[in-house]
């Protein structure tokens, strides 16, 4: 096993070298020159070569990337132009907006699409199975967008159970925290939900066909042991790699949920950064997100090994 997880973990190294190369030549690779459109229209000359110099781009494209990749290591992911303030100190203060509503959409949506994605399976071709899946369309066809400005207008402004827009830190306000996540929760979590418990439905339906179902029945077991025990363990390996390439294309609901309810997390940093074309912030938002992927796609492989320890070889 322990073999396997050094080979993933060094499977790493490549991904985020290539990741870091595309990042750094997004400068480059801009057809105009980036100070200037940094500086603006009315700009001068000797402040267009100023942030030429800031940035380094009065250099050979070489001798910036070395000194870019060296700063990396050492933790500098260069300074926000338009703020005036260390990258990575940005994304920081940015971070727990964002990973508090990533982990409790995943918590919901998981909570709520496993039962109902094993119940449509398990009453396939039933009003109940119908239901379901006729739900998770809808859930699926509604932008993220709409779905919270909804929620908006429903629960905060006509029955006044919820705050609005804004977020609190869990240190500040527990209460306040938890009340300021659900309408972001709910709005980003649907969709995620309706394509879990689809892939859900149809593992388990899948699996629910297998000789070891009928025998399992044909043995006695109630239906509960049949389907947690028997059916939704072997369907896991599958339903996990959903969770973890749902829980990666939520940075991208999160970019716009965010913008709907004013949380200042990753998502707006990166909004704010790619209207004043704030090339440092937009690579380090980009380098963070990139970890992220990998991060998740190495926990889902090594998921693989406890579910189906066949993996491992």
């Amino acid at each position: 096993m322990w073999a396997y997880v050094i080979r993933r973990v060094l499977a790493i190294i490549p991904v985020m070298a290539t990741v870091a190369v595309v990042v750094f030549l997004i400068l480059h690779l801009n057809p105009d020159d980036p100070a200037a459109i940094i500086a603006g229209d009315d700009a001068s000359t000797a402040h267009i070569e100023n942030i030429r110099r800031q940035l380094g781009l009065d250099r050979p494209v070489y001798v910036q990337f070395f000194d870019w990749v060296l700063r990396l290591i050492g933790g500098d992911l260069g300074a926000s132009i338009f703020l005036d303030r260390p990258v990575l100190q940005l994304i920081l203060e940015r971070v727990e907006p964002t990973l508090a509503l990533a982990i409790s959409t995943t918590i919901f949506s998981v909570c709520l699409a496993l039962p109902l994605g094993v119940l449509a399976a398990w009453k396939a071709g039933t009003w109940i199975d119908q239901t379901i899946m006729a739900l998770a369309v809808l859930a699926f066809s509604f932008p993220v967008f709409l779905i919270g400005y909804g929620l908006v207008q429903g629960l905060a402004l006509e029955l006044d159970l919820l705050p609005v827009q804004g977020f609190v830190s869990l240190s500040e306000d527990p209460v306040e925290f938890l009340a300021h996540l659900v309408m972001p929760t709910i709005a980003l979590g649907l969709v995620y939900t309706a394509l879990l418990a689809r892939m859900t439905r149809s593992t388990v339906l899948e699996i629910l066909n297998e000789d070891y179902i009928r025998t399992a029945r044909a043995k006695g077991l109630a239906n509960g042991r049949v389907l947690i025990i028997h059916a939704l363990k072997n369907a896991a390996v599958p339903i996990v790699t959903t969770i973890g390439v749902g829980i990666a294309l939520l940075i991208g609901g999160v970019v716009v949920t965010e913008s709907v309810f004013a949380i200042p997390g990753i998502g707006r940093l990166t909004i704010d950064a790619v209207l004043h074309r704030d090339y440092p912030v937009i690579q380090g938002v980009i380098l963070t997100v990139s970890g992220f992927y990998v991060l998740i796609n190495l926990v889902i492989d090594l998921t693989y090994t406890v579910l189906d320890p066949r993996i491992r070889y």
